[in-house]
Protein backbone atom coordinates (compact mmCIF):
# COMPACT_ATOMS: atom_id res chain seq x y z
CA UNK A 1 0.00 0.00 0.00
CA UNK A 2 1.30 3.59 -0.33
CA UNK A 3 1.23 6.27 1.50
CA UNK A 4 -2.58 7.79 0.50
CA UNK A 5 -3.75 5.15 -1.40
CA UNK A 6 -4.73 1.90 -0.12
CA UNK A 7 -6.36 -1.00 -1.14
CA UNK A 8 -9.43 0.56 -1.72
CA UNK A 9 -8.54 4.19 -2.57
CA UNK A 10 -7.55 7.29 -1.13
CA UNK A 11 -9.82 7.33 2.17
CA UNK A 12 -10.00 9.58 5.41
CA UNK A 13 -11.66 11.79 7.77
CA UNK A 14 -12.95 14.63 5.53
CA UNK A 15 -10.93 17.89 5.31
CA UNK A 16 -8.30 16.48 8.32
CA UNK A 17 -6.84 13.95 6.44
CA UNK A 18 -8.38 13.70 3.12
CA UNK A 19 -9.08 17.41 2.01
CA UNK A 20 -10.46 19.20 -1.07
CA UNK A 21 -7.19 20.34 -1.73
CA UNK A 22 -6.11 16.62 -2.07
CA UNK A 23 -9.54 15.90 -4.40
CA UNK A 24 -8.55 19.09 -6.38
CA UNK A 25 -5.15 17.86 -6.86
CA UNK A 26 -6.01 14.53 -7.70
CA UNK A 27 -7.97 16.08 -10.37
CA UNK A 28 -5.52 18.21 -11.57
CA UNK A 29 -3.23 15.09 -12.18
CA UNK A 30 -5.72 12.99 -13.56
CA UNK A 31 -6.75 15.30 -16.12
CA UNK A 32 -3.05 16.47 -16.93
CA UNK A 33 -1.80 12.55 -17.11
CA UNK A 34 -4.58 11.26 -19.51
CA UNK A 35 -4.10 14.41 -22.19
CA UNK A 36 -0.88 13.21 -22.48
CA UNK A 37 -1.17 9.60 -22.50
CA UNK A 38 -3.79 10.87 -25.38
CA UNK A 39 -0.94 13.04 -27.24
CA UNK A 40 1.57 9.68 -26.81
CA UNK A 41 -1.40 7.97 -29.37
CA UNK A 42 -1.47 10.91 -31.58
CA UNK A 43 -5.09 12.08 -30.02
CA UNK A 44 -5.44 15.80 -29.31
CA UNK A 45 -8.89 15.24 -28.02
CA UNK A 46 -9.85 15.97 -24.31
CA UNK A 47 -9.44 13.08 -21.72
CA UNK A 48 -12.87 12.11 -20.47
CA UNK A 49 -13.47 11.13 -16.68
CA UNK A 50 -16.48 9.60 -15.41
CA UNK A 51 -17.49 10.81 -11.01
CA UNK A 52 -19.66 8.95 -9.00
CA UNK A 53 -20.67 10.07 -5.38
CA UNK A 54 -22.41 8.68 -2.82
CA UNK A 55 -24.65 10.90 0.13
CA UNK A 56 -22.36 11.89 2.30
CA UNK A 57 -22.32 15.53 3.11
CA UNK A 58 -18.06 16.01 1.74
CA UNK A 59 -19.27 13.99 -1.38
CA UNK A 60 -20.05 17.22 -2.82
CA UNK A 61 -17.60 19.42 -1.70
CA UNK A 62 -15.06 16.45 -3.04
CA UNK A 63 -16.97 16.52 -6.32
CA UNK A 64 -16.59 20.10 -7.19
CA UNK A 65 -13.26 19.81 -6.05
CA UNK A 66 -12.58 16.88 -8.56
CA UNK A 67 -14.49 18.90 -11.40
CA UNK A 68 -11.89 22.04 -10.74
CA UNK A 69 -8.89 20.34 -10.93
CA UNK A 70 -9.94 17.69 -13.70
CA UNK A 71 -10.95 21.20 -16.09
CA UNK A 72 -8.47 22.92 -15.08
CA UNK A 73 -5.90 20.40 -17.03
CA UNK A 74 -8.35 20.10 -20.04
CA UNK A 75 -9.63 17.33 -19.33
CA UNK A 76 -14.10 16.96 -19.35
CA UNK A 77 -15.73 15.57 -16.23
CA UNK A 78 -19.32 13.38 -16.60
CA UNK A 79 -21.45 13.73 -13.90
CA UNK A 80 -23.23 10.73 -12.90
CA UNK A 81 -24.04 12.18 -9.38
CA UNK A 82 -25.23 10.36 -6.75
CA UNK A 83 -24.74 6.95 -7.79
CA UNK A 84 -22.91 3.19 -6.87
CA UNK A 85 -19.04 2.41 -7.23
CA UNK A 86 -19.84 -0.43 -9.55
CA UNK A 87 -21.95 1.58 -11.97
CA UNK A 88 -19.05 4.04 -12.26
CA UNK A 89 -17.35 0.62 -12.76
CA UNK A 90 -19.12 -0.12 -15.65
CA UNK A 91 -20.21 3.48 -17.17
CA UNK A 92 -16.35 3.77 -17.35
CA UNK A 93 -15.64 0.60 -19.25
CA UNK A 94 -18.87 0.60 -21.73
CA UNK A 95 -18.48 4.43 -22.42
CA UNK A 96 -14.89 4.92 -23.29
CA UNK A 97 -14.03 6.69 -20.23
CA UNK A 98 -10.33 7.36 -19.97
CA UNK A 99 -10.88 6.60 -16.47
CA UNK A 100 -13.39 7.33 -13.61
CA UNK A 101 -13.49 8.43 -10.06
CA UNK A 102 -15.76 6.46 -7.40
CA UNK A 103 -16.28 9.74 -4.12
CA UNK A 104 -17.08 7.34 -1.22
CA UNK A 105 -15.72 5.91 2.24
CA UNK A 106 -18.09 2.42 1.57
CA UNK A 107 -19.30 1.74 5.03
CA UNK A 108 -17.49 4.00 7.13
CA UNK A 109 -19.22 6.52 9.11
CA UNK A 110 -20.47 10.05 7.03
CA UNK A 111 -17.50 12.19 8.62
CA UNK A 112 -14.85 9.92 6.67
CA UNK A 113 -14.69 9.76 2.62
CA UNK A 114 -13.15 8.60 -0.19
CA UNK A 115 -11.67 8.44 -3.76
CA UNK A 116 -11.67 5.18 -5.39
CA UNK A 117 -9.84 5.44 -9.11
CA UNK A 118 -11.31 2.94 -11.68
CA UNK A 119 -9.16 2.37 -14.39
CA UNK A 120 -10.60 2.48 -18.61
CA UNK A 121 -11.33 -1.45 -18.02
CA UNK A 122 -13.71 -1.13 -14.88
CA UNK A 123 -11.24 -2.04 -12.58
CA UNK A 124 -9.26 -0.72 -9.88
CA UNK A 125 -6.89 2.15 -10.93
CA UNK A 126 -3.18 0.14 -11.91
CA UNK A 127 -0.59 0.77 -8.60
CA UNK A 128 1.55 2.34 -11.50
CA UNK A 129 -0.71 5.12 -11.58
CA UNK A 130 -1.56 5.85 -8.13
CA UNK A 131 2.27 6.34 -7.20
CA UNK A 132 2.38 8.64 -9.00
CA UNK A 133 -0.23 10.65 -8.05
CA UNK A 134 1.36 10.23 -4.91
CA UNK A 135 4.61 11.75 -5.75
CA UNK A 136 2.87 14.69 -7.28
CA UNK A 137 1.09 15.42 -4.10
CA UNK A 138 4.38 15.12 -2.49
CA UNK A 139 5.85 17.91 -4.79
CA UNK A 140 8.34 15.29 -6.16
CA UNK A 141 6.88 13.88 -9.64
CA UNK A 142 9.30 12.10 -12.40
CA UNK A 143 7.20 11.22 -15.92
CA UNK A 144 8.67 10.01 -18.82
CA UNK A 145 12.83 11.07 -17.51
CA UNK A 146 11.90 14.32 -16.48
CA UNK A 147 11.03 16.19 -12.83
CA UNK A 148 7.67 17.86 -13.36
CA UNK A 149 7.26 21.01 -10.27
CA UNK A 150 3.80 21.84 -11.58
CA UNK A 151 1.04 20.39 -13.93
CA UNK A 152 0.76 23.05 -16.57
CA UNK A 153 -2.94 24.48 -16.72
CA UNK A 154 -4.67 24.24 -19.53
CA UNK A 155 -5.63 27.47 -21.62
CA UNK A 156 -8.55 29.09 -24.13
CA UNK A 157 -10.28 26.70 -26.01
CA UNK A 158 -8.34 23.81 -24.20
CA UNK A 159 -9.78 24.47 -20.92
CA UNK A 160 -12.28 21.61 -19.64
CA UNK A 161 -15.95 21.16 -19.26
CA UNK A 162 -18.73 19.62 -17.00
CA UNK A 163 -21.15 17.37 -18.53
CA UNK A 164 -24.40 15.94 -16.29
CA UNK A 165 -24.18 12.36 -17.13
CA UNK A 166 -27.25 10.61 -15.55
CA UNK A 167 -28.00 9.35 -18.53
CA UNK A 168 -25.12 6.69 -17.55
CA UNK A 169 -26.96 5.88 -14.54
CA UNK A 170 -30.03 4.78 -16.21
CA UNK A 171 -28.12 3.15 -18.20
CA UNK A 172 -26.35 1.55 -15.82
CA UNK A 173 -30.10 0.40 -14.00
CA UNK A 174 -31.54 -1.11 -17.19
CA UNK A 175 -28.38 -3.45 -17.23
CA UNK A 176 -29.34 -4.89 -13.97
CA UNK A 177 -32.32 -5.17 -14.78
CA UNK A 178 -31.56 -6.98 -18.09
CA UNK A 179 -29.61 -9.38 -16.13
CA UNK A 180 -33.05 -10.49 -14.42
CA UNK A 181 -33.48 -13.98 -15.49
CA UNK A 182 -36.73 -15.34 -13.82
CA UNK A 183 -39.79 -12.63 -13.10
CA UNK A 184 -39.84 -12.09 -9.17
CA UNK A 185 -43.79 -11.75 -8.95
CA UNK A 186 -45.31 -13.01 -5.58
CA UNK A 187 -42.01 -12.31 -3.84
CA UNK A 188 -42.12 -10.58 -1.27
CA UNK A 189 -38.05 -8.77 -0.79
CA UNK A 190 -36.93 -6.18 2.12
CA UNK A 191 -34.14 -4.26 0.69
CA UNK A 192 -31.62 -1.74 3.21
CA UNK A 193 -30.10 0.59 1.28
CA UNK A 194 -28.11 2.32 3.85
CA UNK A 195 -28.80 5.69 3.22
CA UNK A 196 -26.36 5.17 0.71
CA UNK A 197 -25.68 5.18 -3.17
CA UNK A 198 -28.23 2.72 -3.69
CA UNK A 199 -30.97 4.47 -2.36
CA UNK A 200 -32.75 4.99 -5.68
CA UNK A 201 -31.22 2.22 -7.43
CA UNK A 202 -31.68 -1.24 -5.65
CA UNK A 203 -35.98 -0.60 -5.40
CA UNK A 204 -36.13 0.28 -8.92
CA UNK A 205 -34.50 -2.56 -10.09
CA UNK A 206 -36.07 -5.15 -8.15
CA UNK A 207 -39.83 -3.00 -8.70
CA UNK A 208 -38.82 -3.31 -12.64
CA UNK A 209 -38.62 -7.45 -11.99
CA UNK A 210 -41.90 -7.63 -10.31
CA UNK A 211 -41.15 -8.16 -6.43
CA UNK A 212 -43.29 -6.61 -3.80
CA UNK A 213 -40.66 -4.31 -2.43
CA UNK A 214 -39.81 -3.48 1.34
CA UNK A 215 -37.13 -0.66 1.51
CA UNK A 216 -35.60 0.89 4.57
CA UNK A 217 -33.06 3.30 4.87
CA UNK A 218 -33.92 5.17 2.00
CA UNK A 219 -33.78 8.78 3.46
CA UNK A 220 -30.34 9.64 3.02
CA UNK A 221 -30.02 13.30 4.22
CA UNK A 222 -25.85 13.81 4.24
CA UNK A 223 -25.05 12.56 7.90
CA UNK A 224 -26.82 9.15 8.25
CA UNK A 225 -25.37 6.89 5.32
CA UNK A 226 -24.55 3.39 7.22
CA UNK A 227 -25.67 4.97 11.00
CA UNK A 228 -27.57 1.76 12.59
CA UNK A 229 -28.16 0.93 8.81
CA UNK A 230 -26.79 -1.52 5.98
CA UNK A 231 -24.56 -4.13 5.57
CA UNK A 232 -22.59 -3.65 8.71
CA UNK A 233 -26.13 -3.54 11.21
CA UNK A 234 -27.83 -6.51 9.70
CA UNK A 235 -29.34 -7.30 12.42
CA UNK A 236 -31.99 -3.95 11.09
CA UNK A 237 -32.66 -5.66 8.40
CA UNK A 238 -33.30 -9.25 9.91
CA UNK A 239 -35.70 -7.94 12.42
CA UNK A 240 -37.73 -6.44 9.26
CA UNK A 241 -37.91 -9.35 7.47
CA UNK A 242 -39.19 -11.42 10.46
CA UNK A 243 -41.78 -8.64 11.47
CA UNK A 244 -42.73 -7.94 7.53
CA UNK A 245 -43.33 -11.65 6.91
CA UNK A 246 -40.68 -11.21 3.92
CA UNK A 247 -39.05 -14.02 1.70
CA UNK A 248 -35.93 -12.75 1.59
CA UNK A 249 -33.48 -9.47 2.61
CA UNK A 250 -30.52 -7.48 0.75
CA UNK A 251 -28.74 -5.36 2.58
CA UNK A 252 -26.06 -2.94 1.00
CA UNK A 253 -23.34 -0.58 2.49
CA UNK A 254 -23.01 2.92 1.35
CA UNK A 255 -21.16 2.44 -2.40
CA UNK A 256 -23.64 -0.89 -2.74
CA UNK A 257 -20.03 -2.60 -3.63
CA UNK A 258 -21.17 -5.57 -1.08
CA UNK A 259 -24.20 -7.05 0.15
CA UNK A 260 -25.30 -9.50 2.89
CA UNK A 261 -28.50 -11.50 2.88
CA UNK A 262 -31.36 -12.90 5.55
CA UNK A 263 -33.16 -15.47 4.58
CA UNK A 264 -37.00 -15.76 5.44
CA UNK A 265 -36.27 -16.72 9.10
CA UNK A 266 -34.17 -13.83 9.65
CA UNK A 267 -30.97 -15.87 9.41
CA UNK A 268 -27.85 -13.80 7.99
CA UNK A 269 -26.48 -14.82 4.94
CA UNK A 270 -23.18 -13.90 5.09
CA UNK A 271 -20.35 -12.88 1.59
CA UNK A 272 -19.64 -17.15 2.36
CA UNK A 273 -22.73 -18.26 1.99
CA UNK A 274 -23.43 -16.49 -0.84
CA UNK A 275 -20.13 -17.93 -2.80
CA UNK A 276 -21.49 -21.34 -1.73
CA UNK A 277 -24.87 -20.87 -2.88
CA UNK A 278 -23.91 -19.25 -6.33
CA UNK A 279 -21.15 -21.68 -6.56
CA UNK A 280 -23.52 -24.79 -5.98
CA UNK A 281 -25.66 -23.13 -8.17
CA UNK A 282 -23.25 -22.51 -11.33
CA UNK A 283 -21.73 -25.93 -10.54
CA UNK A 284 -25.04 -28.30 -10.94
CA UNK A 285 -25.26 -26.29 -14.40
CA UNK A 286 -21.77 -26.76 -15.56
CA UNK A 287 -21.09 -23.52 -15.84
CA UNK A 288 -18.38 -22.51 -12.91
CA UNK A 289 -15.10 -22.13 -14.95
CA UNK A 290 -12.56 -24.19 -14.03
CA UNK A 291 -14.79 -25.75 -10.85
CA UNK A 292 -13.20 -23.12 -9.31
CA UNK A 293 -14.68 -20.35 -6.52
CA UNK A 294 -11.97 -17.64 -5.33
CA UNK A 295 -12.40 -16.37 -1.46
CA UNK A 296 -9.91 -15.03 1.24
CA UNK A 297 -7.73 -16.69 4.00
CA UNK A 298 -10.79 -15.24 6.31
CA UNK A 299 -13.25 -16.98 5.06
CA UNK A 300 -15.01 -19.41 7.45
CA UNK A 301 -13.33 -22.65 7.86
CA UNK A 302 -16.78 -24.48 7.20
CA UNK A 303 -16.78 -22.78 3.58
CA UNK A 304 -14.05 -24.76 2.38
CA UNK A 305 -15.16 -28.12 3.77
CA UNK A 306 -18.51 -27.35 2.46
CA UNK A 307 -17.17 -26.72 -0.70
CA UNK A 308 -14.94 -30.28 -0.88
CA UNK A 309 -18.23 -31.98 0.31
CA UNK A 310 -19.77 -30.47 -3.32
CA UNK A 311 -16.67 -31.58 -5.31
CA UNK A 312 -15.83 -27.42 -5.70
CA UNK A 313 -12.47 -26.52 -5.66
CA UNK A 314 -11.43 -23.37 -4.62
CA UNK A 315 -8.43 -20.87 -4.12
CA UNK A 316 -7.38 -18.77 -0.92
CA UNK A 317 -6.39 -15.10 -1.16
CA UNK A 318 -5.20 -12.23 0.73
CA UNK A 319 -7.88 -10.16 2.29
CA UNK A 320 -8.98 -7.25 -0.14
CA UNK A 321 -11.33 -7.91 -3.14
CA UNK A 322 -8.68 -6.53 -5.29
CA UNK A 323 -6.50 -9.36 -4.35
CA UNK A 324 -9.77 -11.53 -5.39
CA UNK A 325 -10.18 -10.45 -8.75
CA UNK A 326 -6.59 -10.01 -9.53
CA UNK A 327 -6.50 -13.89 -8.83
CA UNK A 328 -9.54 -14.73 -10.84
CA UNK A 329 -8.06 -12.51 -13.95
CA UNK A 330 -5.20 -14.48 -13.99
CA UNK A 331 -6.90 -17.41 -13.56
CA UNK A 332 -10.20 -17.04 -15.50
CA UNK A 333 -12.53 -17.95 -12.42
CA UNK A 334 -15.79 -16.63 -12.45
CA UNK A 335 -17.05 -16.76 -8.81
CA UNK A 336 -15.14 -14.84 -5.98
CA UNK A 337 -15.45 -12.83 -3.15
CA UNK A 338 -15.30 -12.30 0.70
CA UNK A 339 -17.35 -13.06 3.85
CA UNK A 340 -18.23 -9.42 3.88
CA UNK A 341 -20.08 -9.82 1.10
CA UNK A 342 -17.98 -8.00 -1.99
CA UNK A 343 -19.23 -10.68 -4.53
CA UNK A 344 -17.75 -10.69 -7.88
CA UNK A 345 -19.37 -12.48 -11.26
CA UNK A 346 -16.43 -11.56 -13.72
CA UNK A 347 -18.90 -12.68 -16.61
CA UNK A 348 -21.37 -9.37 -15.55
CA UNK A 349 -18.84 -7.21 -13.60
CA UNK A 350 -15.51 -6.10 -13.21
CA UNK A 351 -15.57 -5.51 -9.42
CA UNK A 352 -17.91 -6.25 -6.43
CA UNK A 353 -21.66 -5.24 -7.17
CA UNK A 354 -24.33 -5.05 -4.14
CA UNK A 355 -27.33 -5.34 -6.39
CA UNK A 356 -26.01 -7.49 -8.60
CA UNK A 357 -25.28 -10.05 -5.71
CA UNK A 358 -29.55 -9.82 -4.44
CA UNK A 359 -30.15 -10.60 -8.27
CA UNK A 360 -28.11 -13.38 -8.64
CA UNK A 361 -28.96 -14.87 -5.35
CA UNK A 362 -32.39 -14.43 -6.41
CA UNK A 363 -31.84 -16.20 -9.47
CA UNK A 364 -30.67 -19.18 -7.11
CA UNK A 365 -33.98 -19.02 -5.35
CA UNK A 366 -35.90 -18.91 -8.42
CA UNK A 367 -34.66 -21.60 -10.25
CA UNK A 368 -34.37 -23.78 -7.45
CA UNK A 369 -37.83 -23.00 -5.89
CA UNK A 370 -36.74 -23.65 -2.72
CA UNK A 371 -35.93 -21.25 -0.05
CA UNK A 372 -33.41 -18.98 0.69
CA UNK A 373 -32.69 -20.92 3.72
CA UNK A 374 -32.44 -24.30 2.60
CA UNK A 375 -30.03 -23.35 0.04
CA UNK A 376 -27.76 -22.83 2.91
CA UNK A 377 -28.48 -24.95 4.99
CA UNK A 378 -25.72 -27.03 3.96
CA UNK A 379 -22.98 -24.84 4.66
CA UNK A 380 -22.04 -25.09 8.30
CA UNK A 381 -20.21 -22.16 10.07
CA UNK A 382 -17.36 -23.23 12.39
CA UNK A 383 -17.16 -21.65 15.78
CA UNK A 384 -14.82 -18.75 15.10
CA UNK A 385 -12.64 -17.12 18.04
CA UNK A 386 -10.46 -13.84 16.65
CA UNK A 387 -8.48 -11.90 19.02
CA UNK A 388 -5.89 -8.80 18.63
CA UNK A 389 -2.60 -8.47 20.07
CA UNK A 390 -0.68 -4.66 19.96
CA UNK A 391 2.56 -5.77 19.32
CA UNK A 392 5.62 -3.14 19.11
CA UNK A 393 7.25 -5.41 15.46
CA UNK A 394 4.14 -7.12 14.11
CA UNK A 395 6.84 -8.87 12.08
CA UNK A 396 9.06 -9.75 14.74
CA UNK A 397 6.43 -10.70 16.65
CA UNK A 398 5.30 -13.19 13.93
CA UNK A 399 8.68 -14.72 13.04
CA UNK A 400 9.26 -15.86 16.37
CA UNK A 401 10.61 -19.20 16.80
CA UNK A 402 8.36 -20.06 19.71
CA UNK A 403 5.15 -18.08 18.50
CA UNK A 404 5.41 -20.15 15.21
CA UNK A 405 6.09 -23.31 17.30
CA UNK A 406 3.03 -22.97 19.15
CA UNK A 407 1.26 -21.78 16.00
CA UNK A 408 2.22 -25.12 14.64
CA UNK A 409 1.35 -27.30 17.46
CA UNK A 410 -2.15 -25.71 17.40
CA UNK A 411 -2.15 -26.42 13.12
CA UNK A 412 -1.34 -30.19 14.30
CA UNK A 413 -3.85 -30.59 17.15
CA UNK A 414 -6.94 -29.46 15.03
CA UNK A 415 -6.03 -31.56 11.99
CA UNK A 416 -8.68 -31.55 9.37
CA UNK A 417 -11.25 -30.35 11.81
CA UNK A 418 -10.54 -26.64 12.34
CA UNK A 419 -7.70 -24.43 11.62
CA UNK A 420 -5.61 -21.45 13.17
CA UNK A 421 -4.43 -18.03 11.25
CA UNK A 422 -2.00 -15.92 12.39
CA UNK A 423 -1.20 -13.01 10.43
CA UNK A 424 -0.45 -8.74 10.46
CA UNK A 425 -2.85 -5.66 10.33
CA UNK A 426 -1.76 -4.18 7.17
CA UNK A 427 -3.40 -0.68 9.20
CA UNK A 428 -2.80 -1.01 13.06
CA UNK A 429 0.50 -2.37 14.89
CA UNK A 430 -1.75 -4.97 15.63
CA UNK A 431 -1.36 -9.30 14.98
CA UNK A 432 -4.97 -11.27 14.29
CA UNK A 433 -4.87 -14.91 16.23
CA UNK A 434 -7.60 -16.31 14.87
CA UNK A 435 -8.83 -20.25 15.17
CA UNK A 436 -12.24 -21.99 13.81
CA UNK A 437 -12.95 -25.08 15.21
CA UNK A 438 -16.13 -27.57 15.80
CA UNK A 439 -16.76 -25.55 19.45
CA UNK A 440 -15.42 -22.10 21.03
CA UNK A 441 -14.07 -23.62 23.77
CA UNK A 442 -11.32 -25.13 21.17
CA UNK A 443 -11.32 -21.97 19.66
CA UNK A 444 -10.21 -19.98 22.48
CA UNK A 445 -7.97 -22.82 23.83
CA UNK A 446 -5.64 -22.40 21.27
CA UNK A 447 -6.26 -18.46 20.52
CA UNK A 448 -5.41 -17.95 23.85
CA UNK A 449 -2.09 -20.26 23.93
CA UNK A 450 -0.72 -18.13 21.15
CA UNK A 451 -1.37 -14.95 22.93
CA UNK A 452 -0.06 -16.52 25.84
CA UNK A 453 3.43 -17.11 23.88
CA UNK A 454 3.35 -13.55 22.43
CA UNK A 455 3.08 -11.97 25.69
CA UNK A 456 5.59 -13.96 27.37
CA UNK A 457 8.63 -13.00 24.68
CA UNK A 458 7.90 -9.45 25.22
CA UNK A 459 6.52 -8.72 21.76
CA UNK A 460 3.49 -7.03 23.44
CA UNK A 461 2.90 -3.06 24.11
Amino acid sequence: MGKYFGTDGFRGTANENLTADHAYKVGRFLGWYYGEIKKRNGDDSAPRIIIGKDTRRSSYMFEYSLVGGITASGADAYLLHVTTTPSVAYISRVDGFDCGIMISASHNPYYDNGLKLINSNGEKMEDSVTSLIEDYLDGKLVFNGQEINEIPYAKNEKIGRSVDYIAGRNRYIGYLISLGVYSFRGMKIGLDCANGAAWNIAKAVFDALGATTYVINAEPNGTNINDNAGSTHIEVLQKFVVEKGLDAGFAYDGDADRCLCVDEKGNIITGDHILYIYGRYMKDRDKLVNNTVVATIMSNFGLFKAFDEAGINYAKTAVGDKYVYEYMKEHECCLGGEQSGHIIFSKYASTGDGILTSLKIMQAIMSSQKKLSELAAPFKVYPQVLENVRVKDKSAAQADSDVQAVVKEATEALGDSGRILVRESGTEPVVRVMVEAGDEETCHKYVNKVIAVIKSKGHTV
